[in-house]
């Protein structure tokens, strides 16, 4: 059987390039195709047979204007001669052809700035002084780009997606149907096996992971902790690092760590009272391994979070994307107890085995 992979980009670690690279382990032998490969930025697929065509010579940094020239790109491209091509996309890889076997579409979930996070784009594109500009070709390009992405949706033959949410999300903007097979979180490199010391060695202060964009809304968890008067252990870079660095003003309440590797990591996990997840994301990697170490996640209840946490076993949702609903969460996740290693367990459904099975059990099915 001969196998095409398609993703977005690849130009930076992410939850999504993690999926990616777990496909690729499924399927070595198949080539890579994407808009740009960026091998300083992700030096994962240094054994992949990676491809790319003319839009390697934009820059890594325009990506985000890019999406007009990346559906023409995709649209364009022949796969004839595959048996099967699988997109792992977010945005406009899902427009491939399959004329010769059949296309599944690892689907994140439906391209945010065209659909569910377009009023929080127009709003905050990211582009500092240029943002104007942006905004208004946006709001003038949005409809025919909504439409372009509306038929690629229709080139794919089946859907797979990451939650229920985005389960829910195909449906509405694409009017397609999708299984869900969660990602693969390496669970093993964070899980505790022991119950010994796990407890005593908690200490009183949260923690959040994540790469530091806006719309991931960590600046919810910093001004939480402040007016809660709360430890926070922020991880990671980004865009909007000193922006938060900005919001802390000095306090001695958020300490600011950069990416590190999973066993210090898995460190600060298991010290850590909770976990913070204000964003409404279509899943979250990050927060399953806070799990998997024992950490308690405190999440926005309106996205994948749904799938992994369960209220009052594993964590707390709260209702609303704000500061008073998050201090309130915490407020209550004060007075709760957790049982660390039954916390750790809810996280094994979650394993790189297991999405490797359920993987290629659909992909066999519909194959044959």
């Amino acid at each position: 059987m001969r196998v095409a992979i398609v993703c977005d980009w690849l130009t930076n670690v992410g939850g999504a390039e993690k999926v990616l690279l777990e496909i690729h382990r499924l399927f070595p032998d198949a080539p890579i195709y994407t808009s740009k490969y960026d091998p300083k930025g992700i030096n994962w697929f240094l054994d992949a047979d990676v491809r790319t065509g003319w839009m390697q010579i934009f820059p890594t940094s325009w990506r985000r204007i890019l999406g007009p020239f990346r559906q023409w790109y995709f649209e364009h491209l022949n796969l004839s001669g595959y048996d099967l091509v699988i997109s792992v996309t977010g945005a406009e890889a899902k427009a491939v052809s399959a004329p010769d076997g059949i296309h599944i579409s690892y689907c994140h979930v439906p391209t945010q700035y065209y659909w569910q996070l377009y009023n929080d784009y127009v709003q905050d594109p990211g582009f500092g002084g240029k943002n104007s500009a942006v905004r208004f070709f946006f709001k003038l390009l949005v409809k025919p780009l909504r439409k372009a992405d509306f038929r690629s949706a229709g080139k794919v033959d089946y859907f797979v997606t990451i939650s229920e949410y985005a389960k829910e999300l195909i449906l509405k903007y694409y009017k397609k149907k999708a299984i869900v097979v969660h990602p693969p979180v390496e669970i093993s490199d964070f899980s505790i096996k022991r119950k010994k010391s796990v407890e005593k060695d908690v200490e009183d202060f949260y923690v959040v992971t994540s790469r530091q964009v806006n719309w991931k809304r960590i600046d919810l968890a910093v001004k939480a902790c402040l007016k809660a008067e709360k430890r926070l252990v922020v991880i990671g870079e980004g865009p909007e690092h000193d922006e938060l660095v900005k919001i802390a003003k000095g306090s001695d309440l958020i300490e600011f760590l950069p990416l590190m590797d999973k066993s210090e990591l898995k460190k600060y996990l298991m010290r850590a009272k909770g976990y913070l997840f204000p964003s409404k994301e279509p899943f979250g990697i990050a927060p399953v391994e806070a799990l998997s170490a024992g950490c308690p996640v405190i999440a926005y209840c309106k996205g994948g979070a749904r799938d992994y946490v369960a209220d009052g076993k594993n964590g707390i949702l709260f209702e609303k994307q704000n500061v008073k609903s998050l201090v309130e969460a915490i407020e209550k996740f004060e007075k709760m107890k957790f049982d660390r290693l039954k916390v750790s367990e809810t996280a094994e459904n979650f394993s790189v085995k297991r999405f490797d099975k359920e993987l290629m059990e659909f992909i066999n099915e519909k194959v044959k």
